[in-house]
């Protein structure tokens, strides 16, 4: 008797959709902090308008998750999914307000690349999500999975080259610090954006 008067499937798809959409806001205006280096409280009020918008979809989400009785895929599943989605949004606004905080002056090319990389994972993200609705075509998803992987071992190495240069070229160490922790959060969002696809992938393979 209960059970019929939950909510039977819900509108997860849509909600993710909306949650990578605002992902992918906030991935563009973070490429175009690091690469053009201006307007910099701007692009950090747009992120944080993103990251916020982002936030009450969540929260939205995990409400819909505990009403509904019957959802399209494993609760779990659902809520890892968001949450980690969540994250990368939670660390482009990290980036941002560092940028801002610390008062940087300069960003390395190694910084503008990283923020390249992080935008492509991100919009890559959004694809993936975007296709999970359909999971009769599970070739698709996981090919972009795969791509936001690639594009996390190059934000990899991209990173060990930016640390060896930072320490042997530069001098002053209150901007050794500030860069080191640009470099570790932007790093860190391309692995969240690996999580998800790891997630996405899980999806695939069980329900395929």
């Amino acid at each position: 008797m209960f059970s019929r008067l939950m909510p039977h499937e819900g509108n997860f798809f849509e909600l993710f959709n909306a949650h990578a959409e605002q992902i992918s806001i906030g991935a563009r205006e973070l490429k175009q902090m690091m690469t053009e280096f201006k307007d910099l409280d701007a692009r950090a009020q747009a992120i944080d308008i993103a990251e916020r918008a982002a936030d009450k979809i969540t929260h939205e989400t995990i409400a819909l998750l505990h009403k509904t009785f019957i959802t399209p895929l494993d609760r779990d599943q659902i809520h890892q999914l968001i949450t980690n989605m969540d994250d990368i949004l939670d660390l482009i606004q990290d980036v941002a307000e560092s940028v801002v905080l610390y008062d940087v002056r300069k960003v390395t090319a190694e910084a503008k690349q990283l923020g390249e990389i992080c935008q492509m994972c991100c919009e890559r993200v959004k694809i993936a999500v975007s296709l999970l609705s359909n999971l009769r075509q599970p070739e698709a998803i996981l090919k972009t999975c795969e791509e936001i992987d690639r594009l996390e071992s190059d934000a990899d190495r991209v990173m060990r080259s930016a640390m060896s240069k930072l320490f042997r070229e530069e001098d002053d160490v209150k901007h050794l610090i500030k860069l080191r922790t640009i470099y570790d959060l932007l790093e860190l969002i391309t692995d969240r954006c690996e999580d998800v696809a790891n997630i996405i992938e899980g999806i695939v393979l069980e329900n395929s």
